[in-house]
């Protein structure tokens, strides 16, 4: 897979080395939103496009509404199943009293990824500035299955896969990249 100029903009300080192998993942696309369909979930629609641009597999897809048993359940089952090394959701995480993801996900993570929100932020600020403190994109490990947490806005979609996400689950990125580390996440 050969990578665009500006593909190769965002990889930042890392680097692709082209004799490693790429490790396809399988991803799992969670929306969260009180006024979304399936019909008119655009960060979804993209997300996974993205997910399969990049050479993955949509493991799974839903929609639920702002309402934290019912994304926990959701998220539970996905990695109950086994068949999900990845999720990705969007929205929900804003500042307003619907704005419940980060209840729902964070007290099932077993460790917390504290640097994927400060990076989220700063590429996020790039594009939107200041209002990206209105954000709590998060991330997390929970019973060895990576959790993202990403706004509902397309934009914050394409510059969580595109600059952050995307690098980490490329087997092939250096100096380190996330899938390396998938085998390893339940030692004890």
């Amino acid at each position: 897979m050969e990578l665009t100029d500006k593909e190769k903009s965002y990889i930042g300080a890392g680097r692709i080395d082209p004799d490693r192998p790429f490790t396809p993942v399988n991803i799992a696309v969670l929306t969260v939103s009180d006024s979304r369909t399936r019909d008119t979930d655009t960060s979804g629609d993209l997300l996974g496009a993205r997910i399969t641009a990049a050479g993955h597999h949509v493991a799974a897809r839903e929609l639920v509404r702002d309402d934290k048993d019912h994304i926990r359940t959701v998220i539970t089952n996905w990695i109950d199943s086994g068949n999900v090394d990845v999720i990705i959701s969007t929205g929900g995480t804003g500042i307003t009293g619907r704005d419940v993801t980060p209840e729902a996900v964070e007290p099932l993570f077993d460790k917390r990824i504290d640097g994927f929100s400060t990076i989220f932020h700063m590429v996020s600020f790039q594009t939107v500035g200041l209002s990206t403190l209105q954000s709590r994109a998060l991330a997390g490990i929970i019973r060895g299955v990576f959790v993202f947490c990403l706004p509902g806005s397309n934009g914050a979609c394409k510059d969580g896969w595109d600059k952050v996400i995307r690098w980490q689950l490329d087997s092939r990125h250096g100096p380190c990249n996330m899938v390396e580390l998938m085998p390893r996440l339940l030692e004890k």
